[in-house]
């Protein structure tokens, strides 16, 4: 449908040959929801729902479970929402700037402006949840081998994810190689233990029928509707496959589920359903108890191994998301350092990082139990699902000249009241811990937005204040200041006017350099600009000349790669013989106009903490002048 990016051209050109690729992708696609069955059937008959523990409730269920994976899983993300990319990058960020993108018209991209945003906060909420709810449902594993070891889950969970939130700086790429093939053994392990129990009880499999998922709602009535957010446990993950498509490209990753992910999925949740028609008392914890004895240790540990995998999928999910935010003008500049020299897409934000550690380590603490972080998880995840429908089916309508439009539209406003359903039900449990991630997300969106219109209006201020080329290239002709040698790169933030900066050092030092070079950085609404477009030269007389240097939503933009590739141009670059000037405006407040005023506090706030500019582009410190300037906001 779309260019693809680099990497994902790659992974889809080698994908029909190289089974490794598939491999991979199940440790980094599938490790969240790979993990869910370690406590989605046990919630759904938690005592505290009102739902009997009985034949015709088991298998309603199940048909639940089934059928969610089928709908929204296969049908809608694999089969639909994958072909939306973004040259083939996915996330819900790519995907709004796709839709925005694809119209002119306002009242389409400012809505969906708001949802791509929203839906990347809502992301945030699901980075501190998911990796204390998978830990400690792995870690609550001792308490069913022997009682005596109960004490040791919570300490044991903490201790688990100290540890791998401190190899993050260090990079994910040897344990990167170690995820497929524990991943691939934990889903074999699934299928393994549910058949043993689908032989034994081989009626379960009558839940394939959705009509028993029909018959769950009639006999259950609103205790039924309630269970829906426990169901929805068994698909939190699912939008994982979208969010990293880039990776790898759509083969691998339909392939892993349709060969792997989904049948072990089902036969382990059948296995668990088989376990409870045979043993209802086994509802303490049905995954566990499906093992022998002798296993059981063994078992704790893969299933920690397989915890520790899907966190990092999800940390690692963060990163790049708090990346595309960063370039595409949501959040301030932070620092963001690759973490391996193999995987383009492997970044490491040590601000978020630690502020992951922080909030993980508190819902330990405070929720200490999986069963009781439960009502706290759902609510963010198909809040993102719900919006990963509604923005591929405003991108159908807006292309009009897509195959099988109204087909697909029609699939996808069914899967949208079913995730509808799944929210509303998930809602219900915003007093047991339900809040959280959405006050993460609203927290997180009010500062991305507030720090985007911060942006735009300051730079509309400075924009408005700039001097133009033509009135600038008539003053030195009027009045030539003095010359000196060697050549001045000036970073300018628009393609349009004379920087501040450079004015600046006219007005007050009556000195240019011989050549003034104005950089500018582009973001196009794209992941990825090819070589061959990265670089424009403009020449504009008396010793000035603008670069346009364009760097997509995945990539990082750098001064001296940017002027390397402008020397291969054509435009001269002598290192030793340039200083790099780089303004920084200070907003100065005025009341009564613009934003509100605590938001304008909220901005400079975040202003004066983010990363220097000359720093997070690269600049060469040795040869750096800053020069400051105030603006009125």
């Amino acid at each position: 449908m779309h260019a693809r990016s680099p990497a994902a051209a790659v992974a889809d050109t080698r994908s029909d040959a190289n089974p490794k690729l598939v491999l991979t992708a199940l440790g980094v696609v599938f490790g969240d929801i790979g993990t869910s069955p370690l406590y989605a059937f046990r919630e759904c008959l938690n005592p505290e729902h009102g739902v009997a523990v009985s034949q015709q409730n088991i298998l309603g269920l199940l048909s639940l479970i089934l059928w969610s994976l089928v709908l929204i899983i296969s049908i809608k993300y694999v089969a639909i929402v994958l072909r939306a990319d973004n040259r083939g990058e996915g996330g819900v960020l790519a995907l709004s700037t796709l839709v925005s993108s694809a119209s002119s018209n306002w009242r389409v991209w400012a809505p969906v402006s708001a949802f791509g945003v929203f839906g990347a906060a809502l992301f945030f909420g699901d980075g501190f949840i998911t990796p204390a709810i998978s830990v400690l449902s792995a870690m609550e594993g001792l308490a069913v081998a022997t009682p005596r070891l109960e004490h040791f889950v919570l300490p044991g969970a903490m201790i688990i994810l100290t540890a791998l939130f401190l190899v993050q700086r260090r990079g994910t790429g040897a344990m990167g190689r170690m995820f497929g093939p524990v991943t691939l053994v934990w889903f074999l392990t699934l299928a393994l233990l549910g058949s043993r129990w689908i032989v034994t009880r081989p009626d379960v499999v009558f839940a394939i029928n959705p009509l028993y998922a029909v018959q769950f709602f009639v006999n259950n009535g609103w205790a039924g509707f309630v269970v829906l957010a426990s169901v929805f446990l068994a698909v939190t993950g699912g939008e994982a496959l979208y969010a990293d498509m880039g990776h790898f490209g759509r083969p691998p990753i339909r392939r892993g589920w349709f060969w792997i992910v989904l049948p072990a999925l089902v036969l382990n949740y059948f296995g668990q359903g088989a376990l409870l028609l045979e043993n209802p008392s086994a509802i303490a914890n049905p995954f566990y108890l499906m093992a022998p004895g002798w296993l059981l240790p063994i078992l704790i540990v893969l299933a920690t191994a397989a915890t520790v995998i899907a966190s990092q999928a999800v940390i690692s999910g963060v990163f790049s998301i708090t990346r595309q935010a960063l370039n595409l003008g949501y959040l301030p500049r932070l620092r963001v350092a690759h973490s391996s020299e193999e995987e383009i897409g492997q970044v490491y934000v040590p601000t978020l990082n630690w502020l992951l550690f922080a909030g993980t380590m508190t819902l330990i603490v405070v929720f200490q139990s999986s069963s009781a972080l439960a009502g706290a998880y759902g609510i963010a995840i198909s809040s993102t699902m719900l919006i990963d429908s509604i923005l591929v089916i405003m991108l159908l309508h807006v292309r009009r000249q897509e195959p099988r439009r109204r087909l697909v539209m029609g699939v996808l406003g069914i899967v949208v009241l079913i995730e509808l359903a799944f929210f509303l039900s998930n809602s219900l449990k915003f007093d047991d811990g339900g809040w959280l991630p959405i006050a993460v997300a609203i927290l997180a969106y009010v500062l991305m937005t507030t720090w985007q219109e911060g942006r735009r209006t300051l730079n509309w201020l400075v924009a408005k204040e700039q001097m133009p080329v033509r009135d600038f290239l008539a003053l030195i002709e009027r009045e030539p200041p003095h010359r000196v040698a060697g050549t001045a790169v000036y970073l300018a933030s628009e393609a349009g006017g004379m920087p501040r900066a450079l004015l600046n050092n006219l007005r007050f030092n009556r000195v240019l350099h011989q050549r003034n070079v104005l950089l500018t950085f582009v973001r196009p609404e794209m992941p990825f600009v090819s070589p061959e477009n990265r670089v424009e030269i403009q020449q504009l007389g008396e010793g000035l000349c603008r670069i346009i240097a364009r760097y997509g939503f995945m990539e990082t933009p750098n001064v001296v790669a940017a002027l390397r590739a402008a020397e291969e141009a054509g435009e001269p670059y002598e290192p030793e013989q340039t200083v790099y000037v780089v303004g920084r405006e200070n907003p100065v407040f005025a009341v009564g106009s613009g934003m509100p005023l605590w938001r304008k506090r909220l901005f400079a706030f975040m202003g004066r903490n983010s990363q220097l500019a000359a720093i997070h582009f690269g600049v060469p410190s040795h040869r750096l002048l800053e020069v400051s300037s105030q603006v009125r906001l």
